[in-house]
């Protein structure tokens, strides 16, 4: 896989913000419900079809879930579909919380979603 790129969860907010990648969540819809960057969207992985992925016409594809294990796997994948070049977010989103990067996630005592992390 020497195409994937590993990206930090500081690299893949500024890109984030800038409009410069599409940032795809492969965990489950459960985990994406709970917890999620605004903005990524979602293809989980027992589902992911690369053929499925946008083009990547001006902006990189950058994967994540929610330690990296997944994330990886799905990148071969897409990258054995000829899928490049293509990224993936090292530590996934315990990666990002640990950053102390903003994210939504769902308050307990009301199921409501919340900004976490917002500075």
């Amino acid at each position: 896989m020497s195409n994937l790129e590993n990206w930090s969860p500081d690299k893949v907010q500024a890109a984030l913000k800038a409009g410069e990648i599409v940032l795809i969540d492969v965990r489950t819809p459960q985990e994406y419900m709970m917890e999620h960057i605004d903005g990524a969207l979602l293809m989980p992985m027992a589902f992911f079809d690369p053929k499925a992925l946008p083009t990547q016409d001006g902006k990189r594809i950058v994967l994540h879930c929610g330690s990296g294990m997944r994330s990886s796997k799905v990148a071969a994948r897409a990258m054995e579909a000829g899928v490049t070049p293509l990224a993936h977010m090292e530590g996934g989103m315990g990666a990002w919380k640990q950053a102390g990067l903003p994210y939504r996630g769902t308050d307990m005592s009301t199921g409501a979603p919340e900004m976490l992390n917002a500075t």
